[in-house]
Parts: structure tokens; sequence; C-alpha cells
């Protein structure tokens, strides 16, 4: 049984579409912090996303924990040319191509970016080898909002539509329990 701690990293502040866009996390909420830290298992394994605003979050939460080197599989979904543009200036652009993206997800693709399919493709392969390769840890995994969704929407079973309707804020964790043949979930979008 390996258990995830999958942690949103700390907020951007950014009102736009936010991707592989190397933004920094805000994480002056010390006390927000100190109750993740403190929420986390002491001997689990560390690792984020390669972008400074998941790997920053890793750092402020370590404490003693071991760290594994950053992974850019982790990193949020690739956005193409919606990178860092706000939802009405693209909807404005493409509206049939918007509302498909976030209604419909799974082949459809933004402009030079990667389908949902593709995010929950390369997330999955990187989550299955952590698995395989540190068999009954727990792993804290920093990450971003897509990452966290392309888990509970395996762990779940359900399809991409739906698990949109989770909401999964900054510094919350979502709890997935890898059981060998199945898996299960406990807290989604846990604030501690």
């Amino acid at each position: 049984m390996t258990h995830l701690y999958l942690v949103r990293h700390g907020p951007t502040h950014a009102k736009s579409m936010v991707g592989w866009s190397d933004l920094p996390a805000d994480l002056s909420d010390h006390a927000a912090i100190a109750r993740l830290h403190g929420h986390l298992p002491a001997e689990a394994l560390v690792i984020s996303s390669d972008l400074s605003r998941a790997a920053d979050t890793a750092s402020a939460i370590q404490g003693q924990r071991q760290r594994l080197p950053h992974h850019p599989d982790l990193r949020e979904i690739h956005f193409g040319t919606w990178e860092l543009r706000g939802f009405k200036e693209i909807e404005a652009e493409d509206p049939d191509l918007a509302f498909a993206y976030w209604d419909n997800p799974g082949d459809v693709r933004p402009p030079n970016g990667e389908t949902w399919n593709e995010v929950r493709a390369r997330v999955d392969a990187v989550i299955d080898r952590l698995i395989v390769d540190h068999s009954g840890r727990d792993l804290v995994i920093v990450a971003h909002f897509g990452v966290i969704l392309t888990q509970v929407q395996r762990a779940l079973g359900i399809e991409a539509q739906e698990v949109f309707g989770h909401r999964i804020d900054n510094l919350s964790v979502t709890d997935i329990t890898h059981h060998g043949d199945r898996w299960s979930v406990g807290r989604i979008n846990h604030c501690p």
C-alpha cells in the first residue's frame, strides 16, 4: 500500500491560465504552511514538479523529510498559446474551442498545448514509477491543479468532465491510496 498526499502549490495570484510558465508561489502564509507541514507524515518522501511554485512549496513543507529530485512530468497542463491569457480573452478568440476544452476534456487541445488525455498519461506514468520505486512509502507530491485532478479521476474511475467539478485549493491536500490492485480516495481538497 502506497499513500499519496497530493499538495497543491502556494498561490501565484495570477488571473490567467498558468501552466508551464514559471511563476513564483506566494508562501507568506506561514501559519498555513506550518499546518500543512504538521498534517503530513513525518517519514514521507517529498517530490515536486520542477516549476518553482511547486518546488518552493515543497521546500517550505519539507522539514526533515527526505526529498526526491524534482520531476518535469509533474508540471501543470501545457496550455500552449493560451498560456498567461485570461479566460475571457481566450473565449472571445475561439469560444467553441474554449467551451469544448473545459466541457468535453479528453482529446481537445489548446493551440500548441496538450490535451487532457496527454496530461493524464504523462502524470500517470510518473505516479506509477514512484509507486514501484517507493512501494509502501508515504509520498508527498507537490504539484498543480491539473496534476492532482488526473489522479482523482484515475482513483475514482470517473470521466474527465466529472473530475473538473472538484475544487483543488492552493496549499490543500488530496489523499489517495494505491492498494496494489485498486485505489481509494480519502479527503479531496483538505485544507489543514
